[in-house]
């Protein structure tokens, strides 16, 4: 029978239902008689009725075809099927009760009423019972995969209608967060609290779960996924129809993965009042605008309403993308805006802007940081980040700025890589300017790795994941420190706030995580599974570390100079640094090597005054 209903033409299934629904006629006209004149035996009542069921039998055949009953597919049996089910009861009912007044054929008037219910009801019956048996004979019911469906919305019952008609998934249940929806059936599935979940699955009456819920925020989808993970089954994260419409299928549509989702840890609250006192009504100049945590800077300062955000930028299709998406929005608010192309390495331009724009602040978030880069352009690497951090901040110092933050990182503490190496040569500058300050108050802030920013692991990995893989990591037991962007950028500005002279901030983050672990937790977010043991979806490759790069960062040189701030999540070290003496020798060996192009003498350089550099020399 399985082989006959698979081999079974879309034209002889349209003449089984047309015949069915024919039978379904005389039965119901006869039921409809037995029933108003209350004995099963109708027959010496009905003589003068007999030509009913012939003309009512070639007419709901005509009347059958034209609405398309026999064109129903069992699979996609709903509520619209069952208007058309209906619409051809009530025209029988009403040409039963013509042709019994055209050819004064014998009938209570309510046999007509009674016989368009039962063809109706039979109608329905008969293709339920015609699903059921389609079902049983496929053997679906047995081998399908159960789910459920998360979302009882538009989204869900869309979803759960389209796996009705899949041999391989069945939707046995619906989940949702809203209490109100909870025991109630919707499209025959009952819908549950998210808590029981666990019990469905850990009894394996769910072997799968499927979000569907397009129009919850990325961060809340993210959260979901993740608290979905710990079930003992899969989860998959559905595109929406409007993904699937214009052509995007799953791999397409692969949601982006929240960055507050992999932290680990809670999100630090850094929303505190010492911000807006530190920055409103003044003049703030940003370097490396467009960057990735210059660019957050930006918008982060338009809520805190200082008078003036002066832009600068070496790239010109940066700095166009963000004068573009604050400019109209600083206007509102009654901020000016002022762009500015060049590089930090320029003195006589970076003085140019400083005086031109009165800044009163002067955030330095540009530098080249990608580690292999830099460690493949040393020479460029140097020049940008110690040259230019200088040149800023001597102009800065010159101008009489009231602040000067330095954006440094954690690769900085006991390097083994050039960018890292050359951040703590630039924080060493900033330390000495700071001892021949008396006005301008010079901070670094250290960062761990930012989620999201260009050249992290977010970025690369979703980008991998929605190739298919593999996502690359290039060592086992390699670990970081992670923070959001809003999170870096919060913390820039609060070391502003807080500054004292030549200090060092830190942001509390907790433990640090292994990249193996980022890359786990973001295949499962973006509802796909680790390939391991030839099951799964996402292959993890590892590749060896590259050259420069530490198995593990660090926050601080010394841990005995931390000591706390009025926030308990933000730390301050004022840690050793060199002589005026020294940091002129060093920015004089440094030109030296910069103008021969001497890669050697940098190294050397570096090994001599940078506390902890060493070079690895094994990668793999």
């Amino acid at each position: 029978m399985e082989q006959l209903i698979r081999d079974m033409t879309r034209q002889g299934k349209v003449i089984l239902w047309l015949a069915v629904d024919a039978c379904l006629v005389p039965v119901a006209l006869y039921a409809a008689f037995a029933l108003r004149l209350g004995t099963p035996s109708t027959f010496p009542m009905m003589q003068s009725a007999w030509a009913l069921f012939p003309l009512l039998v070639v007419g709901g055949v005509a009347v059958f075809y034209v609405l398309g009953l026999p064109r129903i597919k069992l699979h996609s049996f709903d509520a619209y099927a069952m208007r058309r089910i209906g619409m051809a009861a009530l025209m029988l009912t009403g040409a039963a009760m013509i042709l019994s007044y055209l050819f004064d054929l014998w009938a209570p008037r309510s046999v007509p009423l009674i016989f368009g219910a039962i063809f109706f009801g039979a109608a329905v019956v008969m293709r339920l019972l015609g699903l059921a048996l389609l079902q049983a004979v496929l053997g679906r019911l047995g081998n399908a995969v159960p789910v459920a469906v998360y979302g009882a919305g538009a989204a869900g019952i869309q979803l759960a209608s389209a796996l009705r008609q899949s041999n391989e998934v069945k939707p046995v249940v619906f989940v949702d967060d809203n209490p109100a929806l909870w025991g109630l059936l919707i499209s025959g599935l009952q819908v549950k609290n998210p808590k029981e979940l666990a019990g469905l699955a850990a009894s394996g009456k769910i072997a799968r779960v499927l979000l569907a819920m397009p129009s919850i925020s990325r961060t809340r989808q993210s959260k979901l996924v993740v608290q979905l993970s710990e079930l003992n089954c899969d989860v998959q994260v559905m595109p929406s129809y409007a993904d699937l419409v214009v052509g995007k299928g799953l791999t397409e549509t692969t949601t982006p993965v929240a960055p507050d989702a992999l932290l680990g840890r809670d999100k630090v609250d850094l929303d505190i009042p010492d911000v807006a006192k530190a920055y409103a009504g003044r003049a703030v100049m940003v370097t490396g605008a467009g960057g990735s945590i210059g660019s957050e800077l930006c918008r982060q300062l338009l809520d805190i309403k200082p008078s003036h955000i002066v832009l600068f930028e070496r790239s010109e299709f940066e700095l166009y993308k963000i004068d573009n998406e604050l400019r109209a929005l600083a206007e509102a608010v009654g901020i000016k805006v002022t762009t500015r192309l060049g590089s930090v390495v320029d003195a006589r331009r970076v003085r140019e802007v400083l005086t031109e724009t009165g800044a009163e602040i002067v955030i330095h978030a540009a530098a080249y940081k990608h580690v292999p880069l830099v460690e493949e352009n040393e020479l460029e690497g140097a020049r940008n980040n110690v040259l230019g951090t200088q040149v800023v901040a001597e102009a800065a110092h010159a101008a009489g700025v009231e602040r000067f933050i330095l954006i440094s990182t954690d690769k900085a503490v006991r390097p083994t890589n050039i960018m890292g190496a050359t951040k703590r040569l630039a924080e060493l500058v900033v330390q000495d300017l700071q001892t021949r300050s008396e006005g301008t108050k010079f901070s670094m802030v250290r960062f761990g790795n930012v989620l999201g920013s260009s050249g992290s692991v977010l970025p690369l990995f979703e980008k991998q994941i929605r190739r298919g893989g593999p996502v690359t990591v290039t060592h086992p037991e390699v670990t970081r420190f992670f923070m959001t962007i809003p999170e870096a950028a919060r913390l820039v500005l609060l070391a502003g706030a807080y500054a004292t002279g030549g200090d060092v901030f830190v942001l509390d983050m907790g433990k640090p995580m292994k990249i193996l672990d980022i890359a786990r937790r973001m295949i499962a977010l973006s509802g796909r599974k680790v390939l391991e043991n030839g099951e799964g979806d996402i292959e993890i490759k590892i590749t060896g570390l590259r050259p420069g790069e530490k198995l593990y960062e660090e926050l601080l040189i010394d841990d005995a100079s931390l000591c706390g701030t009025p926030h308990s999540k933000i730390l301050r070290a004022e840690e050793a640094m060199l002589s005026q003496i020294e940091i002129a020798a060093m920015l004089r060996e440094l030109n030296k090597a910069l103008e021969a192009g001497d890669t050697p003498a940098l190294r050397a350089l570096i090994a001599a005054r940078v506390d902890g550099y060493h070079q690895l020399q094994n990668f793999l």
